[in-house]
């Protein structure tokens, strides 16, 4: 029998406050990934909640995100992440050589309704099905 472990892909989203686009990308990746890529995602000044409209916006599709807290960006989480993706604050994010880096140009959603999140909610999940695509090799 073999005892064979493989390691599951991670993935830290940044955004500045981890209120809005980094919930609702880690959200999707958690939901649309089936447990086979390791999720987090950070602020490098998070906000005291996360953004009720995202969480709405966010139920809407069956995904309830009312639970999250933003969590502060550290040095650990980027070293433990095999891709990290921000979303906004690049240059405050440490970089370690080795890592995928990409940066997602997203319209915020702080202080926005939920009309105006949709269509950026839409978007980060176009790109979180691409992410995945490029993670987890297909099974036929």
């Amino acid at each position: 029998m073999s005892t064979e472990t493989t390691k599951k892909p991670s993935v830290l989203f940044v955004c500045v406050h981890n209120a809005g686009r980094s919930q609702m990308a880690a959200a999707f990746l958690t939901t649309l990934g089936n447990g086979e890529i390791e999720v987090r995602s950070a602020g490098s000044q998070p906000a005291h909640k996360v953004n009720p409209a995202a969480v709405e916006a966010m139920a809407e599709l069956g995904i309830d995100m009312s639970a999250e807290i933003p969590k502060v960006l550290t040095t650990e989480a980027v070293k433990e992440s095999d891709v990290v993706i921000t979303m906004g604050c690049g240059d405050e994010c440490p970089y370690f050589p080795g890592k995928r880096y990409d940066d997602w140009v997203l319209e915020d959603p702080a202080g926005q309704g939920v009309d105006a999140v949709r269509p950026i909610r839409d978007e980060i999940k176009t790109r979180v099905e691409g992410l995945i695509a490029s993670l987890v090799p297909a099974s036929k």
